[in-house]
């Protein structure tokens, strides 16, 4: 039996309007690595996997077909969103500065919290938040 804590079981799955430069930013700003690109007609991205530390998400451009109509960028919500993701790292402070130097909308700026994380939460080009920190839900916690 496959070790469970080696790969996602839930993933994260998001469309955008301009998925390849959705890539690029979630790659090059918050560390993912591409797993699988997959291209789609006129430019698109029919489906995409990024990992990050045994993580992943699923990301492909807007459709216009009965399931793609479902979804909504933040920015067609007014900047509403009903879920967020939280990513783990071991280094938030070199995240965090390389999110500041690609002009990223600050939600909660990089902080020391009372649980024992250093954390920040933004908001990639599209609107969708991120929260990145160093806080691990599955390590052991006195409570």
């Amino acid at each position: 039996m496959e070790d469970m804590h080696t790969r996602s079981s839930v993933m994260p799955t998001l469309r955008y309007r301009d998925a390849h430069a959705a890539i690029d930013w979630l790659c090059n700003v918050l560390g993912f690595a591409r797993h699988a690109v997959y291209p789609g007609p006129d430019n698109t991205i029919g489906h995409a996997e990024l990992t990050l530390n045994g993580g992943m998400i699923m990301l492909g451009s807007e459709k216009e077909d009965d399931y793609g109509k479902g979804f909504k960028s933040p920015g067609e919500l007014g900047n509403v969103e009903t879920r967020s993701s939280y990513i783990v790292v071991k280094d938030a402070e070199a995240v965090w500065h390389r999110a500041e130097g690609a002009g990223a909308q600050v939600v909660r700026p990089f902080q020391a919290t009372s649980y024992g994380s250093h954390e920040f939460s933004v908001k990639d080009p599209e609107g969708h938040s991120w929260s990145v920190g160093t806080y691990d839900p599955w390590a052991t916690h006195n409570m």
